[in-house]
């Protein structure tokens, strides 16, 4: 086990200090493949098509309603190098509820809190979950179909996320969202 040394530098917290990420309301979400491999199917003519690992990415995404009851998914497009999506928590409060855009939504009676810490389920909980899941499907059809290996890692250590403020901003967000296959050959992260 390695001494703690309080000099060392330690990693930064990209998260908005103080805030409870378990609460309601709407989060865009990015994750990118380690060292932005290019695994999950290519864009032609600005049109994203996915191969079995993006479909399996996909897949994955639709289940954390299942494994999170006070999670929606939204709006989302899988990239050949990363994944952004919108996910709404609804909240954990067990009835119907206002979230932050003023919209009615019911959540399942049988709700347990994720932790004793958090009511709801805090979005750093949901993407480890995401994150876990499709690494160990990704694992298991390299070994059986022989999808392309990956670097140690499926998924880069940390994901970047904006909290959704208001109806103007998750309109725009969801914009960019389905435009992103569109823009893939001027962005400056794209190695293809």
């Amino acid at each position: 086990m390695k001494k703690f040394n309080p000099n060392r530098r330690r990693r930064k917290s990209l998260r908005l200090k103080g805030y409870d990420y378990s609460q309601k309301g709407l989060y865009f979400v990015t994750i990118c493949v380690q060292n932005r491999a290019c695994l999950f199917g290519d864009i032609q003519n600005g049109v994203m098509h996915l191969n079995d690992a993006g479909t399996m990415i996909e897949k994955w995404y639709y289940e954390l309603e299942n494994k999170f009851p006070d999670i929606q998914c939204g709006t989302h497009v899988v990239m050949p190098d990363h994944f952004h999506c919108i996910i709404h928590n609804v909240g954990a409060n067990l009835g119907v509820g206002t979230d932050v855009l003023g919209s009615t939504s019911s959540i399942d009676s049988n709700f347990v809190g994720i932790s004793s810490e958090h009511v709801g389920s805090p979005l750093y909980r949901v993407i480890q979950w995401f994150k876990t899941m499709t690494t160990n499907e990704y694992i298991r059809k390299v070994k059986t179909d022989n999808w392309p290996r990956f670097d140690r890692k499926l998924w880069q250590r940390n994901y970047w996320e904006h909290i959704i403020r208001n109806e103007r901003a998750h309109q725009n967000i969801s914009k960019y969202i389905l435009n992103n296959p569109l823009k893939w050959k001027g962005d400056t992260l794209n190695r293809k």
